[in-house]
């Protein structure tokens, strides 16, 4: 694995587990507040998302071109 997998992976973990501990009326990591880390998380979600399923780059325009070339795309 690589260390990105590894950082999105802890990251995840972490998310989840601040979660079911606010859920269950227990003390979460007392790193941020629950509202934060939930907007936070959700908007690195929504900018990666974005970011992944567009062709922003050089690189991804240069994909979307051989798919096109190849009609794989639109």
């Amino acid at each position: 694995m690589d260390k990105g997998t590894i950082v999105r992976t802890v990251a995840l973990a972490i998310a989840w587990l601040n979660a079911l501990l606010a859920q269950y009326n227990l003390q979460p990591i007392p790193v941020l507040d629950e509202e934060t880390i939930a907007y936070g998380l959700a908007l690195i979600a929504s900018i990666w998302g974005w970011f992944k399923n567009n062709y922003v780059t050089l690189k991804g325009k240069q994909q979307k071109k051989v798919l096109q070339q190849n009609n794989l795309a639109k």
